[in-house]
């Protein structure tokens, strides 16, 4: 074995035994950056590094001056504890500082303690076990749709967008039931450019994974339509059989490496207990001496970073070669203005669907109107349900684009099947991969199914839109399991997520267009099973209102005494409800958005709703709990603080206190209270 001491000859070492001082290196940066913070992972990143180092040095496309150059290859590291394997990886590549290695897991450094997308060289935020594997097949998915979409315009397609996903998962990623989901999926659509490596060192932080797991992996991705190959995930020359062989695969490929944990090291190899924690210094000593290292602390030697940088003029040329190719090809108008919009992400004006004033119709057919009439707009507009798709109201959608699928890639509709946390959690990478705007659709009550993956998108600043039916106990004869209760205030608590509960079909058209513009920033829609007025105001009242979270959809004259601030089914009940009080000065507000309303200033928030000279009113159907924060101490909040019941939604509104005859009598008992 070579060391450190043999470096003047290294020029005439052999590949392999570069490879493997440079793996020695990259070990030891990693033992020392853990070591030094006093916490992180060391097992599972000593096990996982051969595949990692052989992927990045010799297969993995990118452009070394650019990190966000569209056709490169992503990698997502689905064992996000593992993030000091990937920070030694960006290092060697140049984009990670050695001071902000030395700063692992410490305050506003580049190198927390799980990988997070805001880094140069990283596609997205991972942690949580399993959703790197669906947020992978998702980004896969996306460069299918992409490659297809400018099949139409250029012969050049599949050289512009052609680029693999490769994924390193974890056992503890393939425990986690959303990973087999997306799996499941990706293996029944045939993404061909999805490419996982299982680092299978059999050992976890509680112990070893035979306490709680005997899966045959194998057969379980062989029965997901997945080339499956099984391999020494140690032996340089397996690992890149097996990439090459997953490389020209039509169906997605998993290579089950199997690797010891802490792999290298001195007296530890195998030992659970190097699983989250930093080796002791006595064995980072030793197994530097192992390992042909000196015992100098973060030691990076500049004959290491040149050869793993060998192919960077390569890539360069490459992507040199693509710019032209790309230049070329936005010569054609068509494909300029596709590229534009998709790649470049620059939504035009958008016309909207008709709807008319006074009639009733539910948010959730207004929402697919409006899906109907932006997917004409929009190619790139892609989604579908989980296998609601009747109850979404994105039926017609399927009809018109049809189902993605192996034999029919051009199809924009996603059949996600009862998969609602694999299907927010693959939007996520669909939106992280760039070029597509994906939709999903389920009932509210099922947010809790997909909760992490909205809380993982907004962590990411990502687009993706959220469709939620059937918003209240209205859900009617399902029953108290279907009718959604805290749903709503659970969704608005998840910090940088907007949650829109439009009053009729004019703002549900407004609230999309806006979930549509807001790239930064996940979006969920909660939407009516029943029908509900459409407003008479004129569209574009209706938008710049909405534009603000919240705005007067009907007030009265001079300062009120009564303000009715409401949300979705609730804002017709309000007006009706204050129809009725003839003799109150009532303001109507229509709350769309929280989240929007309070990043209004002051001044126009006080405008809508006074903060002092009236009482206010909340009407939601749902918990009353958070609405103190609009309608302060002597207001009333009307809502449901209980589970629901089966019956017809008329019946519960009459159970529940929701006619109007009922909220104007809380109302006024409520004022009598007071006096």
């Amino acid at each position: 074995m070579r060391t450190y001491a043999e470096l003047d000859s290294f020029a005439e070492w052999s590949g392999e035994e570069k490879d493997q001082f440079t793996i020695s290196v990259m070990k030891g940066l990693i033992l020392d950056a853990v070591r030094h913070a006093n916490s992180g992972h060391s097992g599972g990143p000593l096990s996982s590094a051969d595949f990692a180092y052989i992927l990045f040095k010799d297969y993995l496309n990118f452009d070394p001056d650019d990190d966000q150059w569209f056709n490169r290859d992503r990698f997502v590291l689905s064992a996000g504890h593992e993030s000091m394997l990937q920070y030694a990886l960006l290092y060697f590549i140049g984009w990670m500082p050695m001071e902000e290695m030395k700063k692992f897991r410490q305050l506003h450094s580049q190198t927390p303690g799980h990988p997070e997308v805001e880094i140069k060289g990283v596609e997205a935020t991972t942690g949580p076990l399993g959703q790197g594997v669906c947020m992978g097949a998702g980004m896969a998915v996306a460069e299918t749709v992409v490659r297809e979409l400018f099949k139409k315009q250029t012969e050049s397609a599949e050289e512009l967008v052609s680029h693999f996903t490769y994924v390193l998962c974890s056992d503890g990623d393939l425990q986690e039931p959303v990973a087999l989901g997306a799996s499941a999926l990706a293996g029944h659509w045939g993404i061909g450019k999805l490419i996982m490596f299982y680092d299978s060192n059999k050992a976890q932080i509680s112990g070893h994974t035979k306490r709680s797991d005997s899966t045959n992996v194998a057969a379980v991705f062989e029965g997901l339509n997945w080339h499956v190959q099984e391999i020494d995930g140690h032996d340089h020359a397996a690992i890149r059989d097996a990439i090459e062989k997953a490389q020209v695969m039509d169906k997605p490929s998993i290579i089950i490496g199997n690797t010891l944990m802490a792999k290298g090291s001195a007296g530890m190899e195998g030992d659970h207990e190097t699983h989250g924690a930093p080796l002791p210094q006595d064995e980072i000593d030793a197994t530097k001496e192992k390992l042909g290292l000196p015992a100098e602390a973060f030691y990076v030697p500049d004959e290491c970073m040149d050869h793993f940088q060998e192919r960077f003029s390569g890539m360069s040329s490459s992507v040199k070669n693509w710019n032209a190719l790309l230049a070329s090809a936005k010569e054609n108008a068509e494909f300029d203005s596709l590229w534009r919009l998709t790649v470049e992400d620059k939504i035009p004006e958008l016309v909207y669907p008709e709807f008319e004033s006074g009639s009733n119709l539910a948010t959730r057919k207004a929402f697919g109107a409006t899906l109907d009439t932006f997917a004409d707009q929009l190619p790139h507009l892609i989604g579908g349900s989980a296998d609601l798709e009747p109850s979404n109201y994105t039926g017609n959608f399927a009809k018109t684009y049809g189902d993605f699928l192996k034999d029919n890639p051009a199809g924009r509709n996603f059949a996600f099947g009862v998969r609602e946390f694999p299907m927010a959690a693959m939007m996520n990478g669909m939106s992280l991969h760039g070029g597509v705007i994906p939709f999903g659709g389920t009932f509210l009550v099922f947010a809790d199914y997909e909760r992490p993956a909205l809380r993982l998108g907004a962590i990411q600043d990502v687009r993706a839109i959220h469709e939620f039916t059937h918003d209240s106990f209205f859900v009617g004869e399902d029953g108290p399991t279907h009718q959604p209760i805290e749903h709503a205030m659970a969704l608005r608590v998840i910090p940088n997520f907007n949650v829109f509960r439009p009053g009729d079909a004019k703002e549900t058209a407004a609230c999309f267009e806006l979930a549509l513009r807001m790239k930064e920033t996940p979006s969920a829609m909660l939407l009516t099973r029943q029908g509900v007025p459409v407003l008479e105001a004129e569209f574009d009242a209706v938008k710049e209102g909405v534009s603000k979270g919240g705005y007067i959809v009907q007030d009265c004259e001079g300062d009120p005494e009564l303000v009715f601030i409401a949300t979705g089914s609730e804002v017709s009940l309000a007006m009706e409800t204050a129809k009725q009080m003839s003799d109150k000065k009532i303001r109507v507000v229509s709350l769309t958005c929280w989240e929007l309303f309070f990043h209004q200033d002051e001044e126009y928030r006080r405008s809508i709703i006074p903060e002092k000279g009236c009482m206010k009113i909340s009407m939601e159907a749902g918990t009353t709990m958070g609405w103190e924060r609009f309608v302060g101490p002597a207001g009333l909040s009307i809502g449901i603080d209980h589970f629901g019941a089966s019956a017809p939604g008329k019946d519960l509104a009459e159970e529940f206190g929701f006619t109007a005859d009922q909220v104007e009598q809380k109302i006024r008992n409520h004022l009598a209270d007071l006096l």
